[in-house]
């Protein structure tokens, strides 16, 4: 399934002239479809020179965290740490920010441009402990697309 998905992914990228916003949407939007444990996909970034998330594009419930501070919840946390960051049982997490209260696990992936965090991808899903290192491979591919057209 997921080899599939990364063809999709690429084909997105390098698709007609529509903005980096426009396919990050679309990135979003093709991932929670064709991925049934993915309820909410977004991307955040950088917000200029401040130590905060800005929510960029995203598929899914609106959120009311559109900014996210630095070291705050698991997307803040890996702002800080540059890791992969999985979170099987978010119930059992001391800084988790919670969505919705449907959400189970999350798993957030930081997105690099020449070497530097610039922002990430953010999964929350329905379904506990529902990710693997298949999900992390994926989203790193999906991250190193996406930072060629930013």
């Amino acid at each position: 399934m997921f080899e599939g998905l990364k063809t999709k992914v690429s084909e997105i990228v390098a698709g007609p002239a529509r903005n980096a916003d426009q396919k990050m949407l679309d990135i979003c939007t093709l991932l929670k479809a064709d991925v049934p444990h993915y309820d909410w996909v977004g991307f955040y970034f950088k917000n200029g020179d401040k130590r905060e998330l800005k929510l960029r594009a995203y598929a899914g419930e609106p959120t009311d965290h559109t900014i996210i501070p630095f070291g705050k919840g698991i997307c803040g946390q890996v702002a800080e740490s540059n890791q992969n960051f999985i979170v099987p049982d978010v119930a059992a997490q001391d800084n988790y920010i919670a969505c919705s209260i449907t959400v189970k696990s999350e798993i957030v992936v930081p997105l690099f441009k020449n070497g530097e965090n610039i922002g990430q991808i953010d999964i929350d899903s329905n379904t506990p402990n529902p990710f693997s290192e298949a999900d992390e491979r994926l989203l790193e591919y999906v991250n190193q697309k996406v930072a060629e057209i930013l």
